[in-house]
């Protein structure tokens, strides 16, 4: 009960914020039309709510407010995915989902649940193939067609691009992540390892040991040692007196 009654009080603010920062059209993230002479010139940079310029390549938040922010890869199934969401919210928490196409196309009904939970849906590609060796064109391809896919589903593109396999963009995945009109490639400075499923003690240890102000935290919805994880990792932030909030809340100024 204590955790429950700390973190649901970080419900009250900022869910407007974080499906707008999801649905609106003009939050900054993608263009919903990639063609004409201007589609591969999206800024290096662009300006956060408030005016405030973020960088492109981000992988953590400011250091000064007690917030982080749990981004999960989002591939699995819709009872993992449900279950999760469903921890995060009765302890008030907000997340980050990097959808993967496929898992969009198969589960369409998952990226609705994602948003109307007040959470939000960024691209993690369309296959969630090695981006990071593909030609510039198969790797413009993979995050246009997640792209077009979420803005099907949900009406935006999503404003947070994640390469697939990779922590951070190479310098030909940002030129098409710019393409393809994402003014963002969010890494991740602390990687929970769940991928490698060393059972739900060793992720919640390792996300408490590593956290800090302002981390974003790099998690994965289709393993199901994360979900059984979450509610330590959960109780963990509270008694750190740390807000799980979406990306789009932890980066605002």
């Amino acid at each position: 009960m204590e955790r429950r009654t700390a973190l649901r009080t970080f419900a009250a603010t900022g869910l407007g914020a974080a499906l707008a920062a999801c649905r609106a059209p003009g939050d900054g993230g993608p263009r919903a039309e990639r063609s004409g002479p201007d589609a591969s010139r999206a800024p290096a940079s662009s300006p956060a709510p408030g005016g405030t310029a973020l960088s492109f390549q981000l992988r953590s938040g400011p250091g000064g407010r007690p917030q982080v922010a749990l981004t999960f890869h989002g591939q699995g199934t819709p009872d993992t995915t449900a279950d999760l969401l469903r921890t995060a919210e009765a302890a008030g928490a907000r997340v980050t989902v990097l959808a993967v196409g496929t898992w969009l196309d198969e589960q369409p009904a998952s990226a609705r649940r994602v948003l109307d939970g007040g959470h939000e849906l960024g691209n993690h590609t369309m296959h969630h193939d090695d981006i990071s060796a593909m030609d510039p064109e198969a790797a413009y391809a993979e995050i246009a067609r997640c792209a077009d896919l979420l803005t099907r589903l949900t009406g935006s593109p999503g404003r947070w691009f994640r390469p697939s396999q990779a922590k951070d963009c190479t310098p030909l995945v940002a030129e098409q992540a710019r393409r393809a009109g994402y003014h963002h490639c969010l890494g991740y400075d602390l990687d929970s390892l769940d991928h490698t499923d060393p059972g739900p003690e060793a992720v919640a240890r390792t996300v408490l040991d590593g956290v800090r102000p302002g981390s974003v935290v790099s998690l994965h919805l289709g393993h199901p040692g994360t979900v059984a994880a979450m509610p330590q990792i959960l109780d963990g932030l509270a008694a750190r007196a740390l807000r799980p909030v979406t990306a789009s809340e932890l980066l605002a100024p």
